[in-house]
């Protein structure tokens, strides 16, 4: 994938799938290196699956026999000098953690992209599930959704898939990018 926001979506998107209620998307970077981990609750994966989860040959998928998600991620962090590392666990507490680590000065470093754009699609798609979102950049500026909070000043009433609120989260992610 040629923008780390596509594997947002993707590993995000494998989330929901799980049935996590909380799934949390960072993006951190710091001493030249950029760390994005996305942490669900959804239902885990047992221990034999997350040892051949980085095969493209290993996949839930039943519409084809490949899933090249995790596998092309853990080959753009390790281009760059960096790895992808993933926790799971089906006993309680259950969910899984995905993080990968990038070299930001390495000529292989893909671009974060329109990390902005990925998570409002993401709450489009599931505006049920509670999504913090936070990016801290190297040069010590930040930004932060949390849909929990936007649904604690919206009310019950809102849902947070209307057009005028994921404009105004696109806007906002995007207004605090822009200030960076």
């Amino acid at each position: 994938m040629k923008e780390l926001s596509l594997n947002i979506l993707d590993v995000a998107k494998n989330s929901v799938k799980a049935g996590a209620t909380r799934i949390v998307i960072r993006i951190d970077e710091a001493d030249g290196w950029r760390t994005l981990s996305i942490i669900d609750n959804g239902c885990g994966m047992p221990p034999e699956f997350v040892a051949t989860v980085t095969d493209p040959f290993t996949t839930t998928r039943t519409t084809r026999p490949v899933g090249m998600g995790l596998p092309l991620l853990k080959l753009a962090a390790q281009q760059t000098g960096g790895d992808l590392f993933i926790e799971s666990s089906v006993e309680p507490p259950t969910g899984t953690t995905v993080r990968a680590t990038f070299r930001i000065d390495h000529l292989d470093c893909v671009p974060v992209g329109d990390y902005a754009g990925s998570v409002v699609t993401l709450i489009q798609g599931s505006p049920e599930i509670d999504f913090l979102f936070v990016y801290n950049r190297e040069d010590g500026q930040s930004v932060t959704l949390d849909t929990a909070e936007v649904r604690s000043v919206l009310g019950p009433e809102v849902p947070l898939d209307l057009p005028d609120v994921l404009m105004w989260m696109q806007d906002a992610l995007q207004f605090e990018a822009e200030q960076q």
